[in-house]
């Protein structure tokens, strides 16, 4: 595969990696994770945005390599708690929280909202950053409810608590290719797509 069809993911998240190249398939791309390169270092994500953020990762990690990088950061935003856990879904019970450690604090909190006011959104913005041009970005959102119990074995994340109205099942129940549909960095992704294109 050419150099310049392989774009390093700025993540070692490899359930991330998964789901990007199954949306980079159609390009004909690859995307490589940071566990395949030595010695790059950690990029702190300190922004107060999505946007902030998977830009900060991009760039430094294209800066570094001297390759396209893609940065995004992803999360869940729940109206009830003002738009939490937000930029710190991936540390909301604490730095080295588990995921189900993550949804079992977010459904503490909400034992006492009603149903129809757990409303939420997983919102996805993804950078992507080539050496000496203009870096490009795009957010996706998917909306649902947060359950009260969770279901499912597929995905990661706050996936198996994150109930989908239209398709009346939770994120973590439905396959890879529906969720590829569906899905908030689906949607950022496919954005990215048409602008490269």
């Amino acid at each position: 595969m050419s150099e310049r069809r392989r774009v390093v993911l700025a993540t070692r998240n490899q359930g991330k990696v998964k789901e990007f190249n199954r949306l980079f398939a159609d390009l004909g791309w690859e995307g490589i994770s940071l566990a395949e390169f030595e010695g790059v270092p950690e990029v702190i994500e300190d922004g107060e945005t999505f946007e902030a953020n998977a830009l900060k990762k991009a760039i430094e990690i294209s800066t570094y390599l001297n390759l396209p990088a893609l940065g995004d950061d992803s999360g869940l935003e729940v109206d009830a708690l003002d738009g939490r856990p937000g930029v710190y879904s991936a540390r909301y019970a604490g730095e080295d929280a588990t995921d189900e450690k993550n949804w079992r604090k977010l459904l503490d909190e909400l034992e006492s909202v009603p149903m129809e006011q757990r409303t939420a959104r997983f919102r996805c913005t993804i950078a992507f950053v080539v050496p000496g041009a203009e870096p490009v970005i795009t957010t996706g959102s998917c909306e649902g409810l947060i359950a009260r119990e969770p279901k499912g074995t597929n995905g990661f994340g706050y996936d198996p608590v994150f109930y989908i109205p239209e398709m009346d099942k939770m994120m973590a129940q439905i396959l890879p290719e529906e969720k590829n549909q569906i899905s908030h960095r689906a949607k950022a992704m496919n954005r990215l797509l048409e602008v490269l294109k």
